[in-house]
């Protein structure tokens, strides 16, 4: 059952509307649902944005997109500076009806700033109106990013993730899990590909890399936390970070 107490952020008779909230860290947002669809943007602050399809994590100046009616929780790590741009549906036509993280680029981010302090209903001609348009407009641009981390259905691919998840740093192959679990290793291997759209080795190293952010937001050494996630050496999980994220750890939150 959704959490109804949020339903009173689904407000205004216009395509766009935007609110902004401050939340302290580990502040969590219990499970609820919107019937607008939904950027959940992050001006400071990281969000940890989860659904029943899976986990996604939200640096700053980043965002997620919500599809209307996505069931979801939001836990804050560290303070938040939330701003939220809900979308009519019924009066924006083909909006994605995927979760994904988006790189929100610095004119989305003015919009969505300015957003906040525009009250509905927008006159037609209105400096609301264009605004709204030029948001979705520039909204339809933006890439998404590789931050989810897919929800597996099968019980034993459950007992292997809630695993990695408790314990990060722990190398078991494919082979050993199949041997814990009474299994054929290519029946892991299936079974992750079936669920998760990934391998074993890569449904681990996406669970690091979004663990590394979450520790890395807390302000936790580039050391400390290749160590905390089973990499042989800060080289190593530096390496595998600026290759999935482009920049290096120490240089990600800046």
């Amino acid at each position: 059952m959704a959490d109804t107490r949020y339903r009173a952020y689904d407000h205004g008779p216009a395509p766009v509307t935007a609110i902004a909230n401050d939340y302290r860290a580990g502040h969590f947002t219990h499970e609820h649902e919107h019937p607008y669809a939904q950027l959940i943007y992050a001006v400071s602050g990281v969000m940890i944005v989860r659904t029943e399809a899976g986990q996604w994590v939200v640096p700053p100046t980043r965002g997620i997109w919500m599809p209307p009616r996505t069931q979801h929780a939001v836990r804050m790590v560290g303070a938040v500076q939330m701003r939220s741009t809900f979308i009519d549906p019924a009066l924006v036509p083909d909006l994605p009806t995927q979760c994904a993280v988006l790189a929100v680029s610095p004119l989305l981010r003015e919009l969505i700033v300015a957003a906040v302090e525009l009250k509905p209903p927008h006159a037609p001609g209105s400096r609301g109106e264009h605004l709204s348009q030029l948001l979705i407009d520039e909204l339809r641009t933006l890439p998404s990013l590789a931050l989810h981390l897919p929800e597996a259905r099968d019980p034993r691919l459950k007992r292997i993730c809630a695993h990695l998840l408790a314990e990060p740093a722990d190398n078991s192959t494919a082979t050993q899990w199949a041997q814990r679990l009474h299994v054929d290793a290519k029946t892991i291997q299936r079974l992750f590909a079936r669920d998760t759209g990934m391998s074993f080795g890569q449904w681990r190293q996406q669970a690091r890399l979004l663990a590394a952010l979450e520790r890395l937001a807390r302000g936790e050494r580039v050391l400390d936390t290749a160590l905390a996630l089973g990499y042989a050496s800060p080289g190593a999980f530096a390496t595998m970070f600026k290759r999935q994220f482009g920049v290096s750890p120490s240089a990600y939150f800046q």
